[in-house]
């Protein structure tokens, strides 16, 4: 799986777990639903941290929580 691929998978994942639809963690968050589209449909190739961030905070969680998942393992992701 691509790192985009990984990052779209631990939204979900994430949204699963604390409740949220990807638009309401977007609403919740005050990042633009679209953004965050464009982040799980891996059309965004490149997430800002501050936008992680974001949505880490409104998760409760940290960025290290967010990363730390098999999904990130070095192992897991293929490069293009």
């Amino acid at each position: 799986m691509t790192f985009q691929e990984a990052v779209s998978k631990r939204i979900f994942d994430l949204c699963d777990k604390y409740g949220y639809t990807p638009n309401g963690l977007a609403e919740a968050s005050s990042v633009p639903p679209s953004s965050l589209q464009n982040i799980t449909t891996c059309r965004n190739i490149n997430p800002s941290s501050y936008v992680l961030f974001q949505l880490c905070t409104t998760l409760n969680i940290t960025l290290k929580d967010f990363f730390d998942s098999d999904l990130f393992n070095p192992k897991n992701i293929i490069i293009k």
